[in-house]
């Protein structure tokens, strides 16, 4: 550490504070005879340096202190440990291995510290000869991001992967630009073998009941020109459908569709299986499975509107996104008004209804009095006042003929779904569209979802406003002009998201069905891996669905195939999950019994569990990609066997190591050790002229 004083007054003022003590020490002492001349010398000497002392701290000094410290370089191992790299056998595992800790013990010796990483961040990975090749996915890029982040202000110079360059998950790693050497080490075997793989399932997310839909299959194939197999189609483990598939070249790839009708409503596991043929390298790759949702119709959402206008066209888009949503439009003016929601329907959205003219105001009422869950989007042919009075979500005072040009703002502190914040500051530069100009007073319970921005001031006024808590769920869009926006985010991003997912959301938040339940038992997710826990959430309520706890619950699960598995367990505050592992893959049912407050209570519902062992698809290595890795990030491409050489290249090219300096500029007055001079000082002394009997 090198430190020296700064001085911000002219160092020329440490000689006037020599004298200053010097003179204060003279008149203290010259003529005091109580003392002997060594005495008063000593004494002065002491009383001196001590106002000489507080002199100099009045110049107010600083102290700069200059810590130099010296970090090593280092190197990290980055082992892709997953269960891919074992194809070639243990003995090659064991024997890298070995490589790896007389690499690792090597560059240690030449002054470097070295540090192993893997896929699994988690785990304890500085022990090589322990690590566990067993993960079933490769997402090289994101163990090389972690190591970016996790290194980050360091000394990293060198990133040693090791692996087979077969990724599986997340983007490539050549994707990315790293601040550190990336040397490649490739490991496994590069020479394609004869097999057949099942590349992909493609079918619909979900299908309708008793409609056809497709599911088509991607076969490649290496190695069995002129040869057939046959490709099956399988529900609940029972055979529907096959197919007989030929393949042409020693490089094939062809694709077959299966046609299937919807016959059994809830999520329904398809599985294709291609017969394996004689000589194929491995079977792990000859099926795949489609999960289908068979749902039993639509949402029917009803818009009727007073008038053409282009917002029809802009919901009728944003709504037919969806695919659990069927729009049917209305217009008063032309439809014939008899028939207007003679249709079920489930969600009502009303455009400039009811109007100033009042065409449809008997329309209205009688859609209204079936209690569904309505969007009103206002405009200038609104009639606010009848408007007022047919739900409890907004109420607006207003002159007729008058209208505010306005954009719109979030409100962040609405939470009753989610949107991503940081495109919502796109919502600002859309174009204005008209509101009512008036005094705008949400009603109890109402929530602001957009509001109205005027310039750049943003007001309290709600442009669009939702209701929940009322027996006739409603919102509010106060303004017209909804296609304007949606052009507008379409010239600005080549997209129609944000506008698109508000008003979607808000239209799924009004219609979302009330659950009244005592008792609810749900999986935390409709979708689990086989190698994770299988985890549901316990929720018991009483009559005025406050929480409460210690309830005995039955669980029964029930496979594909029909099999049940029942668990018991009691519900605590501290615990109100329970866990269920080591389920195969396929699609469970399951049902929940209990008794609350003495009264039976039973749910049901169904959740997934897949097979995601990815490793298995692909079995050649790739070590192209390795090179490519290594090519851009200023590393060099060995194979496993070249250990040695990349030993030697590292010897020759080490980084030296890294000084990082650090100032401190500190006020000599607050240096402690100071303090505790002026203290000593000042009490040799008192202790001296004390013990010679003077004061």
């Amino acid at each position: 550490m090198k430190s020296e004083f700064i001085f911000q007054s002219s160092p020329w003022f440490i000689l006037l504070c020599l004298l200053a003590g010097g003179i204060y020490a003279f008149v203290l002492y010259q003529n005091k005879k109580t003392f002997s001349l060594n005495q008063n010398r000593i004494l002065a000497i002491i009383r001196g340096l001590l106002v000489s002392l507080l002199a100099f701290l009045l110049l107010n000094p600083l102290l700069r202190n200059i810590k130099s410290s010296i970090e090593k370089p280092t190197v990290v191992l980055a082992v892709d440990n997953s269960s891919s790299m074992i194809h070639g056998g243990l003995s090659k595992i064991e024997l890298l291995k070995k490589n790896l800790l007389k690499l690792k013990e090597s560059i240690e010796e030449k002054g470097a510290n070295v540090e192993i990483q893997s896929l699994d961040e988690q785990a304890d990975n500085q022990n090589i000869s322990e690590m566990k090749f067993a993960k079933k996915r490769s997402d090289l890029s994101q163990m090389l991001t972690n190591i970016k982040s996790n290194y980050e202000g360091r000394n990293l110079t060198d990133v040693i992967l090791i692996s087979d360059g077969i990724t599986n998950e997340g983007i490539s790693p050549t994707y990315g630009k790293y601040n550190f050497n990336v040397h490649a080490v490739g490991f496994g075997d590069t020479t394609q073998k004869r097999d057949i793989k099942l590349n992909a399932i493609y079918a619909n997310r979900i299908a309708y009941l008793s409609n056809k839909f497709p599911i088509q299959a991607e076969i490649s194939s290496f190695g069995f020109q002129s040869k057939s197999t046959t490709v099956i189609l399988k529900q609940a483990g029972n055979i529907i459908d096959k197919q007989v598939v030929s393949f042409d070249r020693q490089d094939d790839l062809k694709q077959i569709t299966f046609y299937v009708t919807a016959q059994q409503k809830g999520m329904q596991r398809f599985t294709v299986e291609v017969v394996p043929l004689n000589e194929e390298f491995s079977n792990k790759n000859n099926a795949k499975d489609a999960y289908i949702d068979i749902v039993d119709g639509k949402e029917k959402v009803l818009l009727v509107a007073l008038a053409p206008h282009p917002d029809l066209k802009a919901f009728k888009s944003i709504i037919e996104k969806n695919d659990l949503y069927e729009l049917t439009i209305k217009i008063v003016q032309s439809d014939d008004l008899s028939q207007i929601g003679s249709q079920p329907f489930d969600v009502l959205v009303l455009h400039q209804l009811p109007d100033i003219y009042g065409m449809g105001g008997n329309v209205v009422s009688r859609l209204l009095a079936q209690g569904k869950p309505t969007l009103f989007v206002l405009g200038n042919q609104t009639n606010l006042s009848s408007f007022n009075g047919m739900q409890q979500t907004l109420s607006i005072s207003a002159q007729a003929g008058k209208a505010d040009k306005v954009t719109a703002k979030f409100n962040n502190n609405f939470n009753l779904f989610n949107l991503d914040r940081d495109k919502l500051s796109l919502l600002e530069r859309f174009p204005p569209i008209l509101v009512p100009f008036g005094d705008y007073k949400p009603k109890a319970g109402s929530e602001i979802i957009l509001y109205q921005r005027v310039g750049s001031l943003t007001t309290p006024k709600p442009l669009l406003i939702a209701n929940t808590t009322s027996s006739l769920k409603s919102a509010v869009l106060t303004g017209e002009g909804l296609w304007l926006w949606r052009l507008e985010e379409f010239s600005l991003t080549d997209k129609q998201e944000i506008i698109d997912e508000v008003v979607m959301k808000t239209l799924q938040l009004i219609s979302i069905k009330d659950d009244k339940r005592k008792l609810r038992v749900y999986p935390i997710s409709s979708d689990f891996s086989i190698d994770e826990k299988v985890i549901f959430e316990n929720e018991a309520y009483n009559d005025i669905y406050e929480r409460i706890y210690n309830q005995d619950i039955k669980l029964d699960i029930i496979d594909e195939k029909g099999k049940v598995r029942s668990f018991s367990y009691t519900t605590t505050k501290d615990n109100s999950k329970f866990e269920i592992t080591g389920l195969p893959e396929g699609v469970y049912r399951y049902k929940a019994y209990t008794q609350v407050l003495g009264k039976a209570e039973v749910v049901d519902g169904q959740y997934i569990v897949r097979n995601t062992d990815l490793e298995s698809l692909n079995t050649t290595a790739d070590f192209n990609m390795l090179r490519t890795l290594s090519t851009q990030n200023n590393g060099k491409f060995f194979v496993a066997n070249q250990l040695e050489k990349l030993n030697d290249f590292l010897s020759s090219n080490q980084a030296p190591d890294k000084v990082t300096s650090v100032e401190e500029m500190n006020e000599f007055i607050n240096l402690k050790w100071v303090f505790f001079v002026l203290l000593f000082l000042v009490t040799i002394e008192w202790g001296v002229r004390k013990y010679l009997g003077s004061y």
